[in-house]
């Protein structure tokens, strides 16, 4: 299912906008939901307990502005598809600094957004998968495929990613390791350290180097396993029987 929000202080362009989502369900035989929303501060409310794929972000609104509000949703979901409606592509620029992925001139209209649906659908039947993690004030989405490597330090959790960010929470490892060792490309390499194999440079008999040039400690009592788990996971990955 597509999970989508629109959120627009225009209630035309809202109803407008609910109004093409319905024809795309029908149309297109879509499995998609939607919820409407006049106010950046209800919406962002909301998406503090549940997740969507898709926000269709006025930029323009009185209070609090679709950038400011894209700003504050990028804090605890990366993964979400921002898409900005406005009446004037001189916010373009400023729509990169959030990854954005589409602007949206107004008035919305069948020509203009269902081939940005499809696009987004077909992404998303080879979706990378995500983990969910519900914090105090909070659900924080985060994309699996792209973490290096998980940290461990006192109680908090430290999520490094490929592009070199660093998402913190407060958590124990324990609560990860189900989670991540389940599957093939991920090596708990030290008693605080899990490693996604798919960004291993180079493995050291001490530590290994990252593709985004971090430094990940090895346990001395766990390298062979590592670099036995390593090799296996090499072949596997280039089809080598």
């Amino acid at each position: 299912m597509l999970k989508i929000a629109i959120c627009d202080d225009d209630f035309r362009e809202l109803s407008r906008i609910s109004d093409l989502l319905s024809l795309y369900k029908t149309e297109k035989n879509a499995v998609l939901k939607y919820d409407a929303f006049s106010s950046a501060v209800e919406l962002l409310e909301v998406m503090k307990r549940q997740t969507y794929d898709v926000v269709l972000l006025d930029v323009l609104m009185p209070g609090m502005s679709g950038i400011t509000a894209a700003h504050e949703i990028r804090g605890f979901d990366p993964s979400v598809k921002i898409i900005f409606l406005t009446s004037s592509p001189e916010f373009a620029v400023e729509s990169y600094a959030v990854d954005a992925h589409y602007y949206l001139l107004k008035p919305g209209t069948a020509d203009k957004l269902f081939p940005v649906l499809d696009r987004i659908l077909l992404e998303k039947g080879r979706a990378e998968e995500t983990l969910s993690i519900m914090q105090p004030s909070c659900l924080i989405r985060l994309p699996i495929g792209r973490i290096e490597f998980l940290e461990v330090y006192g109680k908090r959790l430290m999520f490094h990613f490929d592009d070199g960010n660093i998402k913190e929470i407060r958590g124990s490892i324990s609560e990860f390791e189900d989670k991540l060792l389940c599957k093939d490309n991920f090596l708990k390499v030290h008693r605080s350290f899990i490693m996604n194999m798919e960004y291993i440079q180079v493995l050291n008999a001490r530590d290994i180097t990252t593709l985004a040039k971090q430094t990940v400690p090895v346990s001395r009592l766990l390298h062979s396993r590592v670099k036995e788990a390593y090799m296996q996971f090499l072949f596997v990955e280039k089809g080598v029987e």
